[in-house]
């Protein structure tokens, strides 16, 4: 039987593009090397620029070697032999910035415009977009400077700023100061590089929800569906990146455990924890994505130990009954101002199920997507698709990165919202 070839990939958005590396001194510097190899193995232009701080904490042989170019000191930045200042030809070199780790005295002096290093005075030259990841101690980044300095680089155009995440420090406190890590670095410079920089949701608040339910037989044995959660995750990671404050809601997940920092997070396991879990959300928040897999139907009599096969048999003899169709109940209790976006994984002719299952559902946009084709559905780095939406719009999606079909829906999201909370 013929089968339709798998459609290309779409190319990595970081190959080709010249990305400059700014380290400071904080020793969540020791992390870069793996960022710095792993941009140059997707085909990334890498050039790294030290301050004295960070020449201590890495070696600059092991970032030229890893960057396949060299690395750039403070001593490098005047020559007699150079026709043009180093720090403006980096900045003009570079189509992205990534500085990480952000150290309180680096960003100091950038809010404050001085440009005493090299790396200080290639920030305040460069015109490209810059992904500024902080990390220090937890006294240093609750102090009063600091904030106050954070709170002032909120404002920079082209600047996208990563807040660090909890977790234990290198200074043994247990606290906020941890610089985001290399995964999330990276899926934010493919962020900035694939839909730029944008703010636009800031002030919105987004509940998304992601993953597979469990619906328990007996406590070894569930009915469950092999949703990874990716989809919902970046979806919900591309909000947070664009400003808005993101509420998750997921299953068991299969993603990189990075790609959660950022989001305030509710595990859940079966249907009714997730519906709980909706009922108590829905009134906090302006929109709603429910890229959730939820199991549409459980064991009547679910078993309260572990038996054999026969009594599993018996168990499930006993019957079942539907789990509540939660994105209906979302859209009976919305609020005026609320938008709710739907997903549906269908297989064969997805359009017309797509159709019928949008004005059954009543939500504003539903994204129907198939799960029986090549680089598509569950488990896929790829989504495609149909989006439905007001006035019986249809709009074909073509095969793309679950990261860039998040900002999408995005941007449909956060048109719907305009009409009707501006911001």
């Amino acid at each position: 039987m013929k089968t339709d070839p798998a459609p290309a990939a779409p190319a990595d958005p970081l190959r080709g593009r010249r990305i400059l590396v700014g380290i400071s001194g904080s020793i969540a510097a020791v992390k870069l090397p793996l960022v710095v190899s792993a941009l140059a193995k997707r085909g990334a232009q890498v050039r790294c620029v030290l301050t004295p701080s960070a020449a201590q904490l890495v070696s600059p042989v092991a970032l030229a070697s890893l960057s396949r170019e060299r690395c750039y000191l403070d001593a490098d930045q005047w020559s007699h032999t150079a026709a043009r200042p180093l720090h403006v030809e980096l900045a003009e070199w570079a189509e992205l910035v990534l500085l990480a780790p952000l150290s309180a005295t680096s960003l100091g002096r950038w809010v404050y415009g001085l440009g005493d290093t090299l790396l200080a005075a290639t920030l305040l030259a460069t015109e490209a977009p810059v992904l500024a990841a902080a990390a220090m101690n937890t006294a240093m980044w609750s102090s009063p400077g600091v904030h106050g300095n954070w709170e002032r680089l909120q404002g920079f155009a082209g600047v996208l700023p990563l807040g660090p995440a909890e977790g234990l420090l290198a200074c043994d406190r247990q606290g906020s100061g941890r610089m985001a890590e290399p995964a999330l670095l990276l899926l934010a410079l493919e962020s900035l590089a694939c839909w730029g920089w944008q703010r636009d949701w800031h002030g919105r608040r987004l509940l998304v929800t992601a993953g597979p339910t469990r619906e328990w037989l007996d406590p070894a044995r569930c009915i469950s569906n092999p949703s990874t959660g990716r989809m919902g995750v970046l979806l919900a990671q591309a909000a947070r990146l664009r400003g808005a404050a993101v509420q998750l809601v997921h299953g068991p997940l299969q993603v990189e455990p990075a790609w959660l920092e950022g989001v305030e997070s509710h595990p859940i396991e079966t249907g009714a924890e997730l519906q709980q879990t909706l009922q108590r959300l829905q009134p906090q928040v302006d929109a709603i994505a429910m890229a959730a897999a939820v199991a549409d139907h459980r064991p009547a009599r679910p078993l309260a130990h572990k038996s054999d096969k026969a009594g599993c048999a018996e168990a499930m003899a006993a019957g079942w009954e539907a789990v509540p169709d939660l994105l209906i109940e979302l859209v009976q209790h919305r609020l005026p101002h609320q938008a709710i976006l739907g997903f549906a994984a269908h297989s064969g002719e997805v359009l017309p199920q797509a159709r019928a299952k949008l004005a059954r559902k009543g939500c504003d946009l539903l994204l129907a997507n198939p799960i029986d084709q090549p680089g598509a559905g569950f488990g896929s780095a790829l989504n495609q698709g149909w989006l439905l939406g007001p006035g019986c719009a249809e709009e074909r999606l073509e095969p793309m990165a679950k990261l860039a079909m998040g900002h999408l829906l995005l941007d449909r999201l956060g048109g719907l919202l305009a009409t009707r909370c501006p911001a």
